[in-house]
């Protein structure tokens, strides 16, 4: 129902993305796109880039009046780092001879595949020996448009009282103590936003910073594990009749598909495997009165985090995603130049050293994206106004 596509280069004029499929009479609120934009870039462990960069999205089509149309929507971010990478990055003119000493550099590195990055397996597919043609692709630069498109299919979803958020529980050796969901998302949400490193608990902030301030004194680089908690969902998304409209599997693929993750978990997670199935389980209750969340069939625990079947029900979205460390290293790893076949030094670009506290913000928007397609899969797709109808007759209806 909701498609989406993104193009650009890391060092190129602009990220682009072309949204189909979103519905028309919404009203889009910029502002509140830009605010998740600036979200990625924070954060302690970030690189040179985040301080060149300010990513603010411009419209190109499909909104008019900032309210949607329901034709194609194309987003734009453009590249405040373009003007000193046109001699090497230029889309028609060849690489000149009278680069600068800094360009000369950066275009002589581009054979020396970094371990652990898409260096070597993307020049052998593509046939490419200058590996820029690789890397400037699969950077995780271009999260950030994904970022834009996941911003603008979140307001869809909030619109409909869903909210969403997101922590770092784990960087590098340093983890935070397992918790159950904070009961008030935006007081948790504000709480996270004032940590360097988006982890509620102040002693394991302190902890992880540490970690990676001796990472970086090593010229090395660390992973970790973000959650990503969605609250309001109906139950009633997704699907168990085809493999691939199962929920689980779709929100997995989207979240493996953030550049340096490694694995998914979902509720309890792999944790499951260790324990019996009256432990496992989630048991069902109903009530006529109370709040939202505590209306009509509800749970005590929430060990499938919100999904059963492939679809969700009623309780919290529970993910976690484990990203591996940064590729880049300016401690460079043993490689091969891919010219010459001899032993090398892997290349070094300008890198961060931990991007775990980006990764909980990049993971709410491609899990938005995920959860909005489904959505509208079941409350129909043209326009607002049908969907509010749709959804206000669905959660009035008895079961």
């Amino acid at each position: 129902m909701l498609t989406y596509l993104t193009a650009g280069e890391s060092h190129g004029p602009q990220l682009t993305a072309i949204v189909d499929g979103f519905p028309a009479g919404f009203k889009v609120d910029i502002n509140r796109i830009n605010f998740q934009l600036a979200r990625r870039q924070k954060g302690y462990g970030r690189g040179g880039r985040m301080k060149i960069e300010s990513d603010r999205v411009e419209v190109v089509s499909g909104i008019r009046h900032s309210v949607t149309l329901g034709s194609p929507i194309t987003l734009v971010i453009h590249n405040k780092d373009w003007p000193n990478w046109t001699g090497i990055m230029d889309p028609i003119k060849p690489m000149s001879d009278d680069l600068g000493v800094k360009e000369q550099q950066l275009a002589k590195e581009t054979t020396r595949p970094r371990p652990g990055h898409a260096d070597l397996a993307g020049g052998v597919k593509f046939n490419h020996k200058d590996l820029r043609n690789v890397l400037e692709r699969a950077s995780a630069r271009e999260t950030a448009i994904r970022v834009a498109v996941g911003a603008l299919a979140r307001q869809l979803l909030e619109h409909f009282q869903v909210q969403f958020a997101s922590h770092v529980v784990r960087i590098g050796p340093v983890a935070l103590p397992a918790a159950p969901a904070p009961d008030d998302l935006s007081e948790f949400n504000e709480r996270v936003e004032l940590s360097e490193v988006r982890c509620a608990d102040k002693s394991t902030e302190e902890k992880m910073i540490a970690a990676i301030k001796a990472a970086r004194k090593e010229r090395d680089s660390l992973g970790g594990i973000a959650e990503v908690i969605v609250r309001g969902l109906p139950i009633g998304l997704g699907s168990y009749s085809q493999g691939y409209r199962r929920l689980d599997g779709r929100l997995a693929a989207a979240l493996m598909s953030i550049p340096s993750v490694k694995g998914v978990e979902i509720g309890l997670g792999i944790e499951a495997a260790a324990r019996r199935g009256s432990e496992v389980h989630d048991e069902i209750f109903h009530n006529q009165k109370g709040d939202r969340r505590k209306k009509g069939y509800y749970r005590n625990t929430n060990n499938a985090g919100g999904l059963e079947g492939g679809i969700t029900n009623g309780e919290d979205l529970i993910l976690r995603v484990a990203a591996k460390p940064i590729s880049t290293l300016n401690k460079p790893l043993k490689t091969v130049d891919v010219i010459s076949h001899e032993p090398s030094e892997a290349m070094v670009e300008r890198t961060d050293n931990c991007v775990i506290p980006a990764l909980g913000i990049i993971g709410e928007a491609v899990v938005a994206l995920v959860l909005a397609d489904a959505f509208l899969e079941k409350y129909g797709a043209d326009n607002l106004s049908e969907i509010e109808r749709n959804y206000n007759a669905y959660l009035n209806t008895p079961f």
